[in-house]
């Protein structure tokens, strides 16, 4: 009981339950707001690493909820932020998120997923772990997020940036993803030896 009830693991579940208020905040157009509970989302991704390993309160469980809070974030925000009725009408130029750009994002997410489990039934192998690209593009995806919702705070100048913005975003997931089918491969042989 111990094991599961550890502060890290209670700021995971508390990063979870901020995903419903900052999609309220993002429809009723508070982004300065909503930006804010994402930030607050990213202090307690940090802090509940940092408590895990400083107390030795690392657990089974928080090693499974830790990354599906940060992709329910980050997948969250990138579909509602991917939607026309989030925006005030005019909407700023540039915005919403281009459906290619979500999609490139969502399917890099499962097709790691995936392969993750099918390596996993097949093999047994559970030494997943992220590589330096993929630490990158989780970096890129979540300044990308605090970008355009200052864009929609502070429409001026969107068309100038945004683009570049989508565009880093969609080849950091493309090139992540596929690098991370050689960085498991690696993970596999050195497992095997």
């Amino acid at each position: 009981m111990s094991r599961i009830v550890t502060v890290p693991n209670l700021l995971t579940i508390f990063r979870m339950v901020l995903i419903p208020v900052f999609v309220s905040l993002l429809f009723y157009q508070r982004f300065v707001l909503a930006l804010a509970v994402f930030i607050l989302a990213g202090i307690t991704d940090g802090l509940d690493g940092l408590l895990a390993r400083r107390f030795n309160q690392k657990s089974q469980l928080g090693t499974i909820l830790d990354p599906i809070a940060d992709k329910m974030m980050m997948i969250t925000s990138f579909v509602v932020l991917s939607m026309r009725t989030v925006f005030p009408q005019p909407m700023p130029s540039h915005l919403p998120i281009p459906f290619w750009v979500m999609i490139a994002v969502i399917s890099r997410d499962v097709f790691i997923l995936v392969g993750a489990a099918a390596i996993n039934i097949v093999t047994g192998f559970r030494g997943f772990r992220p590589s330096l690209l993929g630490k990158i593009n989780t970096t890129v995806q979540i300044v990308a997020i605090g970008i355009i919702m200052l864009a929609a705070s502070f429409p001026y100048g969107t068309g100038y940036y945004l683009p570049s913005v989508y565009a880093v975003v969609f080849i950091f997931a493309v090139l992540s993803g596929g690098h991370y089918v050689f960085f498991v491969s690696k993970l596999l042989n050195e497992d095997r030896r």
